[in-house]
């Protein structure tokens, strides 16, 4: 059972996973016990509890996955007032063979499927798989009230 903790409950944090368009900075370990860190674009299933990405076949971050599963994560605003979750979890990668999974974040993030990149993710010739992301801790935070007067109109 996920543990939530900070500002939100966990149908607030749900909520803002949905609206947020940013991608998840996930952090995991190389097989050399170096850290590694990336951004993946992400679905939240709040049914699961789960974050649901997307990502070549033979990225890098796949083997390591595979090899050590732990992460951590952080979802957060790039402009003020800054809010956000992060959290640490535990990763599974499987096969994402018709690419639904790609699907629905190419029209989460880009409106549909329409683009010279999209067409270049969806090349049959490309291999992908879905990481999921299921945290065991999510830390929630907004700053709205404290940056009130500090932000800039």
């Amino acid at each position: 059972m996920t543990e939530y903790t900070g500002e939100w409950d966990r149908a607030a944090v749900a909520a803002f996973l949905a609206d947020a368009r940013v991608p998840i900075r996930v952090a995991c370990r190389t097989p050399g016990d170096g850290l590694w860190m990336l951004s993946l674009w992400y679905d939240f299933d709040p049914d699961a509890g789960q974050f649901v990405c997307a990502t070549a076949a033979d990225a890098d971050v796949v083997g390591y996955l595979r090899d050590d599963d732990g992460v951590a994560f952080e979802v957060s605003t790039n402009d003020p007032p800054y809010r956000g979750v992060r959290g640490r979890g535990s990763a599974t990668v499987g096969p994402d063979d018709d690419k639904s999974t790609l699907r629905g974040l190419l029209d989460r993030y880009l409106g549909g499927t329409d683009s010279a990149l999209a067409r270049q993710l969806l090349d049959p010739e490309r291999d992908e798989v879905v990481i999921r992301i299921d945290p065991a801790r999510v830390y929630s935070w907004d700053f709205t009230e404290r940056m009130d007067d500090a932000t800039a109109e």
